[in-house]
Formats: structure tokens, sequence, C-alpha cells
């Protein structure tokens, strides 16, 4: 884990992220030059946190939002409301505690663990405890 790199604008976890060795992360060197980034331009996320002049979406309502990412796939959602929820810290911890236990963010390209979900409730607990189908 490169926790450094923490949790993206939208709530993906650029600290787990395997898929890009040049990426720095998009909250890393201000934000507003990704010159390095492929997908600053046409990220819809981005692009609206900008606009509300917010560090990401998880100070807005993700678990309600269908903008870009956010509306076919679950999981930033889910990491970006687990975030507003408890925050960017209690995140991590929950990440970084996954991740020593053997979850994978990215098993296959991007697909990985915390993909496998329709539901958001059932991901956030699986963000929590690492266990599927559990909910304390």
């Amino acid at each position: 884990m490169k926790r450094e790199l923490s949790i993206a604008r939208c709530g993906l976890a650029c600290c787990l992220c395997s898929e890009n060795v040049e990426c720095r992360g998009c909250r890393q060197d201000g934000f507003l030059d990704l010159s390095w980034c492929k997908d600053a331009e046409w990220c819809e996320n981005r692009k609206c946190v900008l606009g509300k002049n917010i560090a990401g979406c998880y100070e807005c309502s993700p678990a309600d939002c269908r903008k870009g990412l956010f509306k076919e796939k679950i999981k930033a959602r889910a990491f970006a409301e687990y975030a507003r929820r408890y925050g960017v810290e209690a995140l991590l911890d929950c990440l970084e505690r996954n991740e020593q236990a053997g979850i994978v963010y990215h098993r296959t390209g991007i697909m990985g663990d915390y993909d496998d979900f329709d539901d958001l409730e059932q991901l956030i607990d699986f963000i929590r405890t690492g266990k599927r189908g559990i909910s304390e």
C-alpha cells in the first residue's frame, strides 16, 4: 500500500492501485495540473469537485450521485461514501488492514475483490469488516 497516494477525489483507492505506475494520485501536485494523467481532462468527477471547490466526492453526496465513475460502478461510490461517513483516514486504515488480510484491489486488470458487489451497503460492510455478508 502506498498510503501517501491516499484516496482519489472520486473515492477510488490510489493507495492500492497497481494499474498505472506513472500515476501520482489525483490529490497530489495541486490537483489542478495533472498533465501526467491521461484521464484528467475527461474525468467528470474531477470537474464536479473542482466546480464545487471541495476536496473530493466524499464531501458531497456520493451515495446518491451518478456522475462519471458513479454512473455504472459502485466501487468508487462506496469508497467515497465510506470516507464521507467515517473519514478518509478510517477508509485508509480499513483498506490497509484488508490488504494485509489478503483482499486484493486489482486482481485482473482493474477488477478485484471490491468489484463483485451490486449493493452499496454490502460493499461498505465489506470495506469495514473485510468479510462478505456480515453486518455488525
